[in-house]
């Protein structure tokens, strides 16, 4: 089974947000870390507090095909136009994007620009967003069927602890109507009330693969933020989730990321 790992974050410098506790984390130290937990592939979001992040990306990629892709991103302001697009999807190992959003330009139509051009090449976005704005992430997906959109963390946010964290998720599975959105169970320690094997997250996990299926739902980290080991990362869906197997298990833990964003 191969297992590919939804989201995790490269960069060099070092200085991170209070919740990611490793800086800097580089292609190396992710490869050492992969390999002693048995993760093959991993999908590089670029860290957005890091400026030179994407060429790291770009380089990590370049040196390491087989090892990590990027779901890359650029600033969303006045100058951004859909031409940035192709221009980014040019770089070494680039599958798509992905954009943090806790502002109204997901609401005000502010970006549609961007949508059209990811549908026009038919190709996978991430996103973080606010709960509330979910209902328009469905109205986006609507009006752009072809762009394949990754919904990051279960849409919750990194200092979110259960039962609160899960408050928004009927307006999150409310979205798997829409068959070109997906979900990220990443990060889904960070939210846990207990130790491994993080009991208190198993019924949300199950509730999210009723919703979305194996096919779209990925299993990944956010490594730098967890305080546990990417192996019991990994373990936790192989090992501790008795209705997680065979083909669903392999779709989740990989096969269905790579099927989403097209890597072979």
């Amino acid at each position: 089974m191969q297992i590919i790992d939804a989201q995790i974050h490269l960069w060099t410098g070092t200085t991170a947000p209070p919740h990611h506790w490793r800086a800097p984390y580089t292609a190396e130290s992710a490869l050492r870390d992969m390999d002693e937990a048995g993760v093959e592939r991993a999908v590089n979001c670029p860290a957005i507090w890091d400026p030179g992040a994407n060429d790291y990306a770009v380089e990590a990629a370049r040196r390491h095909p087989d090892r990590f892709a990027t779901l890359g991103w650029f600033p969303l302001d006045e100058s951004a136009d859909g031409s940035l697009v192709d221009h980014w999807l040019g770089k070494p190992g680039m599958l798509g994007l992905r954009f943090v959003l806790m502002d109204d330009r997901l609401t005000s139509g502010a970006l549609d620009w961007l949508w059209e051009a990811a549908d026009q090449r038919e190709i996978p976005v991430g996103l973080m967003v606010l709960p509330q704005h979910l209902p328009h992430v469905s109205a986006i997906a609507s009006r752009f069927p072809r762009m394949r959109l990754l919904m990051d963390h279960l849409a919750i946010g990194p200092f979110e602890k259960l039962p609160d964290a899960a408050a928004h998720l009927d307006a999150l599975f409310a979205l798997a109507r829409r068959p070109n959105i997906a979900i990220k169970a990443t990060a889904v320690p960070s939210m846990a009330t207990d130790a491994y094997p993080f009991a208190s997250t198993h019924d949300l996990l199950r509730r999210a693969f009723d919703a979305f299926g194996a096919e779209r739902m990925f299993w990944g980290t956010d490594i730098t933020r967890m305080r546990c080991t990417w192996r019991q990362c990994v373990t936790m869906f192989t090992d501790e989730l008795p209705w997680l197997k065979g083909h669903d298990l392999e779709l989740v833990m990989g096969r269905g990321l790579a099927n989403w964003i097209n890597w072979p």
